[in-house]
């Protein structure tokens, strides 16, 4: 063959040397193309156990390197996640006094929740103030912290955005100890704002604020990596000022966004007085 050829013998094994692992390395890719697309929660440990199984002779560092190469990655057991929520207090939970309650202007219910944000090395947690009747992010504050601080810091940041008439205004949440805490309800007190709590198990009460997190997480979190709190704190902060606000069009607004939404409403509908619904939950205010 080498004579026919015209190559030498050697030329010859050296390329026999060098085609052999190539041809028995896509020998082995494909076993674990076809492995991890029949058993997609496998990952390389228990892959290289079925290709030895199967009579190829791999060990899992080399699956690993391969896997990772054609990006096979497996379905993963969900991450951990952080409780933000922490319901079991001694502190007074108030009624709920946003159920059924449909506002007719803005500043008359606000909702508040609490997020948590993945940082490279920590956690980051979110405290966002919408009012209810244009979905308008109206206060928030981000820390590395669950403590009540976080939530007060959104709370006063709306107060001072919308400066609510006394009175007129519906502050829903849920039952978490950031807001049932007596710091908090003080700051609702000192300006006569009427606090409100969600039912045991129940996140219907506060779905325009459970909305907003999906919105916030889809759009701008997933895919994203956050080096430390201050990078997260100004492109959160932008996607929250610049984009939500101003920018992204909201189903429930006709498709305008919150900002000119509000600009476009009549000076009656921007100050328009509690509905009858509002007006019995303002009066059966604990």
């Amino acid at each position: 063959m080498c004579v026919l050829a015209g190559v030498s013998r050697a030329g010859y094994y050296r390329h026999l040397r060098l085609s052999l692992p190539r041809q028995e390395e896509t020998v082995v890719r494909d076993a674990i193309q076809r492995v991890s697309l029949a058993k997609r929660r496998y990952g390389y440990r228990r892959i290289a156990a079925q290709l030895r199984r199967d009579g190829l002779v791999v060990n899992h560092k080399r699956v690993l390197r391969l896997m990772r190469q054609d990006n096979l990655l497996c379905l993963r057991r969900r991450p951990f996640v952080p409780v933000t929520t922490n319901s079991r207090h001694e502190w007074r939970v108030v009624a709920n006094l946003a159920r059924g309650l449909v506002p007719s202007g803005l500043d008359q219910l606000w909702v508040a929740d609490i997020t948590y944000v993945r940082l490279l090395e920590e956690f980051a947690y979110l405290a966002v103030v919408l009012d209810a009747f244009s979905r308008r992010v109206v206060g928030w504050a981000m820390e590395t912290h669950l403590r009540a601080d976080l939530a007060i810091a959104a709370l006063q940041m709306a107060i001072v955005a919308r400066r609510p008439a006394p009175g007129s205004l519906v502050h829903h949440s849920d039952r978490g100890v950031q807001y049932a805490c007596c710091e908090y309800a003080a700051v609702l007190e000192m300006h006569d704002i009427a606090p409100s709590m969600s039912r045991i198990g129940n996140p219907y009460d506060n779905a325009k604020a459970e909305s907003f997190m999906k919105t916030l997480k889809q759009e701008e979190v997933d895919g994203r990596s956050y080096r430390d709190l201050k990078q997260a704190r100004d492109a959160i902060g932008t996607f929250i000022e610049e984009v939500y606000n101003r920018q992204r069009l909201h189903s429930a607004l006709a498709y305008r966004p919150p900002a000119e939404f509000e600009a476009k409403l009549s000076p009656i509908a921007a100050t328009a007085p509690v509905a009858p619904a509002m007006s019995g939950a303002f009066g059966a205010r604990p």
